[in-house]
């Protein structure tokens, strides 16, 4: 249900209103190309914590979270390019009924799936913080028990 309200609304949609969201899209995808980059870091940095405190399989599926999360945000980066670059369908000033209507179509399921993957993304985030969190946890709790 909630997908046809998504296909209304589109429907009146202007040519601008899409080229915002498209760039917006793109930017936020961007930033997360980046943010991606960072995860590789910060997995290297503790890889030996993570071995030394055993959460390596746990781990092993977020980095392969990671990785094809990467390979999904890379694929759309390049779906929402291309559909910014075919906007000019909606600009150009003939009267493609067709091709207009399919672009907005296109765009409605640009917006659910790039908003399901923003939402998996961010439950993977949480899922590899938590992970960073119980490794400096216990490695703070384990330097206080070798003082002592």
């Amino acid at each position: 249900m909630t997908t046809k309200t998504h296909i209304h609304y589109v429907e009146w949609l202007s040519a601008d209103q899409m080229h915002d969201a498209s760039k917006e899209w793109l930017s936020e995808l961007k930033f997360l190309r980046d943010e991606h980059l960072f995860f590789e870091d910060l997995i290297t940095k503790f890889t030996s914590q993570i071995i030394d405190f055993g959460k390596f399989s746990d781990t092993k599926e977020i980095i392969d979270a990671i990785n094809k999360s990467q390979k999904r945000n890379n694929l759309l980066i390049e779906v929402v390019k291309t559909h910014e670059n075919d906007l000019q369908i909606m600009v150009d000033g003939i009267d493609q009924v067709e091709e207009e209507k399919a672009y907005t179509k296109e765009h409605s399921g640009l917006i659910v799936t790039i908003a399901n993957f923003l939402k998996e993304y961010k439950l993977l985030k949480a899922q590899l913080f938590n992970i960073i969190k119980d490794i400096k946890k216990e490695d703070k709790q384990r330097r206080l028990i070798d003082k002592k």
